[in-house]
């Protein structure tokens, strides 16, 4: 469903350096690996939001990199994006929040009664009462909530793929499981493709098929999670040790 083909990308310093992974159609892939490796740079190329300086990406068999606008705005239609603070629009209502997910060409054809449903089967989608939440602004709702909002504001455009971007950071243990179970149902639900950049490694082995590890601007690592666990890849090891070691700090903090 998503190709990465020999990716590259540098600001100050090279990121990004000959990226290569695929992401099967149906499946939920994490990608982890060290802060400040391009885990996220690598999420935007998806749909361009950021421009490889070299490399591809194919979107459904669709490069998004050597495309025209409205190829892109075609690519990027079967795309839903959970961005990592929710990204909501402080001044607008979580409707109008929400209905922003719904593109241009579904609005020209919907009635504001039609639209009003569309946003509120998504806001079910996410286990929130469209009633009691329509009309609030993000600064009524907890962080928990505002994170539901913005995976509603993802697929109420019905995309075919769900690009999240650290999407349980800053969450409370209580809140991140709850994010964390609703990734596994909208997956199931929804019959998308999940991409999910995380820290949250633990988790992310939990829920996924498979896991990638980025270090080093390259994938060191993509395969089933108990290949991840069990690598001798001296790389993956330290890090899958490290990030074992700190959600056990977590754990002991939280008692």
């Amino acid at each position: 469903m998503i190709e990465y083909r020999k990716v590259h990308k540098r600001f100050d310093r090279p990121v990004l350096t000959g990226v290569s992974l695929s992401v099967e159609r149906g499946e939920m892939l994490a990608l982890v690996g060290p802060s400040g490796t391009g885990k996220s740079i690598l999420l935007k190329t998806t749909i361009r939001l950021i421009t490889p300086d070299a490399g591809d990406v194919l979107v459904d068999g669709e490069s998004s990199v050597f495309c025209d606008a409205r190829t892109l705005e075609r690519i990027r239609c079967k795309v839903g994006y959970v961005f990592q603070n929710a990204a909501l629009f402080d001044s607008m209502t979580v409707f109008d929040n929400v209905a922003l997910g719904i593109h241009e060409g579904m609005t020209r054809s919907l009635s504001r009664r039609e639209m009003a449903a569309q946003v509120a089967e998504a806001l079910e989608h996410v286990n929130l009462v469209p009633r009691e939440v329509m009309s609030k602004l993000p600064a009524d709702l907890s962080g928990g909530m505002r994170k539901r909002v913005g995976v509603a504001r993802a697929i109420v455009g019905r995309p075919k793929i769900l690009l999240w971007d650290e999407a349980t950071t800053g969450l409370d243990p209580v809140n991140l499981a709850a994010v964390e179970r609703l990734m596994v149902q909208l997956n199931r639900e929804l019959d998308v493709t999940s991409f999910i950049v995380t820290h949250d490694v633990q988790g992310a082995l939990e829920i996924c098929d498979r896991v990638a590890m980025l270090e080093g601007g390259r994938i060191r690592f993509v395969g089933p999670p108990s290949g991840f666990r069990a690598s001798d890849d001296p790389a993956v090891r330290a890090f899958v040790d490290r990030e074992a070691a700190t959600a056990a700090l977590d754990v002991l903090e939280l008692v």
